[in-house]
């Protein structure tokens, strides 16, 4: 599956419980290349297989970004998938805004913080897993309405603003890393719509030939990785293997 991995890998999937996290597990243990999944969420995802191992941590708070460090204890991860990401919670009355009155710094303090800071904090928390002479990518769930140069419809303020600052926390990192490890690539990754709950409220004006089950985009994001090498390290792409504008 990965021509730049070798042969027993090591795999970290963050957010493993939910769609897309659970699908890219699934299609990884399809194949005989992968050793060791660590499937890392809140929930315990449905998966049974020897080559699996479950923790059920919170890593949007400190703690269990650092029960996760001490679990990996430093040994190398050549795969990491992150698959978090929020655009909306009806308990806390989070919606994407369409308008400037509708912003609030409650909305906008817990979308960054799970779009744009969880994931830069996993990597800062994990990075002597990706330091040294392995093979390394790191893959993490982005959306084309963080592009800045694409956006052309406004609305979604936190959404958009959360993505765009993922996207340039990925692609500083990815110049860093570099330095620690020459075969680390770091790709931003836009899924298109996915019939998961992320996306549910607002599947209703999405053709059907554009969304898209968990399974296929799982699919067509290992296919995209797969395409890429530590040249592509810093880079935004979609599920079809488009680069995307930032």
């Amino acid at each position: 599956m990965f021509n730049l991995l070798p042969h027993h890998y090591t795999a970290l999937v963050v957010g493993a419980s939910g769609g897309i996290g659970a699908a890219i597990i699934k299609q990884l243990l399809s194949s005989s290349q992968v050793g060791h999944i660590i499937a890392v969420s809140r929930q315990q995802p449905r998966i049974v297989d020897p080559r699996l191992t479950y923790l059920m941590l919170d890593v949007s708070q400190e703690q269990g970004r650092y029960a996760l460090k001490k679990e990996l204890a430093a040994q190398p991860i050549h795969f990491f998938f992150n698959a978090i990401g929020i655009l909306h919670n009806k308990a806390q009355q989070l919606l994407p805004e369409k308008r400037l009155d509708q912003l609030s710094v409650e909305n906008l303090t817990q979308t960054m913080n799970i779009n744009a800071f969880t994931p830069i904090l996993l990597l800062a928390a994990l990075q002597d897993s990706f330091k040294g002479v392995h093979p390394s990518v790191i893959a993490s769930l982005s959306a084309r309405v963080g592009s800045i140069e694409d956006n052309r419809l406004g609305g979604w303020y936190s959404y958009r603003a959360s993505k765009a600052a993922h996207n340039m926390l990925l692609k500083t990192a990815s110049i860093e890393l570099k330095r620690l490890n020459k075969q680390c690539t770091v790709l931003c990754l836009h899924p298109g719509t996915t019939d998961t709950a992320l996306s549910k409220p607002f599947q209703a004006r999405v053709p059907n030939e554009k969304l898209f089950t968990s399974a296929f985009v799982a699919e067509k994001l290992l296919a995209v990785i797969a395409q890429r090498t530590p040249d592509d390290s810093g880079t935004f792409w979609d599920w079809s293997g488009q680069p995307i504008e930032w």
